[in-house]
């Protein structure tokens, strides 16, 4: 694994595994059917997990590209859930 692949992992770990958190915590926060705080705990919870689970893909996947492309297509999935369950 060259120098440069192990960055990009790095970033894709940290930077992508903090967005990914944040986007699924907003989305949960808003698209859960139940009362807003609760649903801010459980999206808190979800999103510690979906933190850690991008940090391993991250380390995980064929390649540097293959780890981006896992962490941002599910980002791009909870961001248009976010803005879906918004009030008009």
């Amino acid at each position: 694994m060259s120098p440069l692949s192990i960055t990009s992992r790095t970033l894709a770990a940290a930077l992508g595994g903090y967005g990914l958190a944040s986007l699924s915590a907003m989305a949960l926060a808003v698209t859960l059917p139940m009362a807003r705080d609760q649903a801010v705990i459980i999206g808190i919870m979800v999103a510690l997990l979906l933190c850690s689970g991008a940090a391993i893909w991250a380390f995980s996947a064929r390649s540097a590209w293959r780890a981006w492309a896992g962490i941002l297509a599910p980002g791009v999935l909870l961001g248009g859930l976010y803005l879906w369950g918004l009030p008009a």
